[in-house]
């Protein structure tokens, strides 16, 4: 099996993160502040977080690459 590069896995990471922020969005006008709207925009900062830092991984592993050339 194929190791996945961290651009991917932070794009996937993002693209997750904002499919909860819409789902969060979308169940605070419906129903308010709640404990589930809550916990969306946690799973949505810890998704963002995650991606955030691979794609700085990913940029500070090109940068290195690109010092040994």
């Amino acid at each position: 099996m194929r190791r996945q590069s961290p651009l991917t896995v932070g794009l996937i990471y993002m693209a997750i993160g904002v499919l909860f922020t819409v789902f969060a969005v979308q169940h605070v006008s419906q129903s308010g502040w709640g404990f589930f709207a809550y916990f969306l925009v946690l799973l949505a900062t810890l998704d963002f977080g995650s991606g955030i830092r691979m794609l700085m991984l990913h940029f500070k592993i090109k940068s290195i690459q690109n010092k040994k050339k």
